[in-house]
């Protein structure tokens, strides 16, 4: 098991308002919630919002990085992020015919004056950031349950 001094802690609290959440780390504070579609009353991003803005937010700060790393001429770095679900079309022995895959589209737009090769190297180099990484990885999650 990791160092627990390295893990990183995070507090989420269900706050009796449907589903409105608010979530801490460290003196940081964001509210989450749903949509009222969905029976919330939008008070923040989705949970989906979330993990798009964990992913985005870590391509453009590795990519900020690298830029600066390469004295490279970028003076802005923006990215959309998409999250869908698609029918598995390779799905023919699963065991739930309906069976989707979440796929994640990002386009990475960058202004500067930059050659076409150091356009795709960033585009390279934005699915190498941790975020990407873990997503992309093997992911262990270990649940516990507590009474308070």
């Amino acid at each position: 098991m990791a160092d627990s001094k390295a893990k990183k802690i995070v507090h989420v609290h269900l706050d009796g308002e449907n589903y409105k959440t608010v979530l801490n780390a460290g003196n940081h504070e964001i509210i989450a919630d749903e949509p009222e579609r969905a029976g919330g009353k939008d008070l923040g991003p989705d949970p989906y919002d979330l993990l798009l803005m964990s992913l985005g937010t870590c391509t453009v700060i590795t990519l900020r990085m690298y830029a600066e790393r390469k004295q490279w001429p970028v003076d802005d770095i923006y990215m959309e992020l998409r999250h869908f679900r698609d029918h598995a079309r390779d799905c023919d022995e699963c065991e739930d015919p309906k069976a989707k895959i979440d796929k994640i589209e990002k386009e990475v737009i960058v202004e500067g004056d930059l050659s076409d090769e150091q356009m795709d190297r960033l585009l390279e180099i934005s699915n190498k950031c941790p975020v990407y990484r873990t997503l992309q990885g093997d992911i262990e999650i270990h649940s516990t349950i507590g009474r308070k």
